[in-house]
């Protein structure tokens, strides 16, 4: 599915154009997105599709109002405006409705770079922040695999190109976990 098919489901919401109307001045500043490919039925890989009516899937677009300092975000699988905990206190910056990528891509090149490694585990679920990352658009990205595996990964999205690539396994997190512990 296509980002900008989300940007217009966004702007023909009607909580979007009641936000707008009454914050004129909110820009956008993130975005979260889980495309899940099996569900929660959990149907067979051959199955799986990027669709829009997957309960499971979310599409939340994070915006900016700077004379309240507080990030407001607007979920479009719930049609609900949510005020969102902000961790940094500094003020986010502005990406634009305007990119221009598709989620089905993004899983093709993420595909490509799974068999390059030599990972054999077929992925399951998504989750995608869109954020500005030193001047530039980035999908900051946890794949879920099957073996509960796990893939940290950040995409460029200006070049479609993989910058960050990390394989871990649930087990892995679980030592890790258990070490804190014992400190």
């Amino acid at each position: 599915m296509n980002f900008q098919f989300y940007v217009e489901k966004l702007k023909a919401s009607d909580k979007y154009k009641e936000f707008k109307k009454k914050n004129p001045d909110a820009f956008f500043c993130s975005g979260f997105f889980i495309i899940d490919l099996v569900g929660k039925d959990n149907r067979p890989s051959q199955v799986r599709s990027v669709s829009p009516v997957n309960s499971q899937n979310k599409q939340h677009f994070d915006f900016y109002l700077k004379e309240k300092k507080k990030i407001f975000s607007i979920q479009l699988e719930s049609d609900q405006i949510v005020e969102l905990e902000q961790i940094e206190k500094k003020i986010p910056s502005k990406i634009s409705l305007d990119l221009d990528f598709d989620f089905k891509d993004i899983e093709k090149l993420i595909e490509k770079k799974i068999q390059k490694e030599n990972i054999k585990n077929k992925i399951q679920k998504f989750l995608f922040s869109l954020q500005k990352i030193k001047g530039k658009e980035f999908l900051v990205g946890t794949v879920f695999i099957s073996g509960l595996g796990i893939i940290k990964i950040n995409i460029d999205l200006k070049q479609k190109k993989i910058t960050d690539f990390e394989k871990k396994s649930f087990f892995d997190m679980m030592k890790f976990i258990g070490k804190k512990k014992k400190d």
